[in-house]
């Protein structure tokens, strides 16, 4: 079994293209990638960040993007 690749809050950004502090805002909102919660620490897993790629997938300027 492998382990899932983690990211913290900057990796997870860095992966997505966003800055750090969108996806913080993003998680007070609901509105980003899901997370844990390990104590303190936020942690992403790389499948999620992905999902949540695809899930915003769009074929031209028209289409509604998923909230």
């Amino acid at each position: 079994m492998q382990t899932p690749e983690i990211f913290d809050t900057g990796g997870a950004a860095s992966y997505v293209g966003l800055a750090p502090n969108t996806l913080e805002k993003m998680r007070t909102f609901g509105t980003g990638p899901r997370y844990a919660k390990l104590g303190r620490a936020v942690r992403y897993r790389r499948a999620d960040l992905d999902a949540y790629i695809n899930d915003r997938l769009v074929s031209s300027t028209s289409e509604q993007v998923a909230a």
